[in-house]
């Protein structure tokens, strides 16, 4: 196994790991089922990438259709409107309905079976629905971010600002620049891009519990400051 090849390995056991461990914490701490599941999906994705790498399996192979799936479900709308969903929960004490995860998902689903069977066909105009879904994103995440810094989490405010830019760079060059010395298969590229996606669920994972955080402190003041004094 060459040098770069290692080196995806780590870059997608990482993002795997990272996937695994704050998806089911998510699930766990705080029932926030959007993110958990999201995050989850990523880490499945990227186990399916690791084996398909490591068997050198083909692109006539069904974990080939099962990375498309999948890569194009998140790039749609898992990492772009069910984060933004998820995020609100601390950001807007905005608590989802079952209806709107199970429809998140469901939309989702859709989106990516369209986008990944028809991807040829679609072509440009597919690209070009991915990088807008993402700059939509990143706005949402720079807000995020300015919220962290004034609440006083400004250590979690540099880092999300660092991985929103960082997963910005690498869906803008997703598939529009090649590049140069990299193989067939990217295989740079995507050394970069599932180092900065598992930076991406780390970092926010621990932002969203800092903000989460923040807003119990917050609720325990009020229900301090309204409580009856006593004699």
């Amino acid at each position: 196994m060459s040098i770069r090849e290692l080196l995806f390995a780590a870059a997608d056991i990482w993002m795997i790991t990272v996937g695994f461990t704050y998806g089911i914490k998510f699930l766990r701490n705080y029932k926030n089922y959007l993110l958990g599941i999201e995050w989850i999906i990523v880490a499945t994705s990227g186990t399916n990438f690791l084996i398909y790498g490591l068997v050198e399996a083909g692109h006539d192979s069904p974990m080939y259709a099962a990375a498309y799936f999948l890569d194009a479900f998140s790039r749609s709308i898992g990492i772009t409107l069910i984060l933004v969903l998820g995020l609100m929960k601390v950001t807007h004490r905005y608590k989802p309905s079952a209806a709107v995860d199970i429809g998140a998902f469901a939309l989702a689903t859709v989106v990516g079976i369209v986008l990944s069977q028809s991807a040829e066909e679609i072509g440009t105009p597919g690209k070009i629905f991915y990088l807008v879904a993402n700059v939509l994103t990143t706005m949402f995440l720079i807000y995020f971010v300015q919220r962290l810094w004034n609440i006083g989490e400004r250590g979690h405010a540099v880092w999300a600002a660092v991985a929103t830019a960082c997963g910005f760079v690498i869906a803008a060059t997703y598939d529009f620049v090649h590049i140069s010395g990299d193989d067939a298969e990217h295989t740079i590229f995507y050394i970069f891009a599932l180092s900065t996606w598992g930076l991406q669920m780390f970092v926010y994972y621990r932002a969203y519990r800092a903000f989460d955080a923040h807003n119990k402190c917050v609720d325990a003041q009020a229900v301090s400051s309204d409580a009856p004094a006593t004699a």
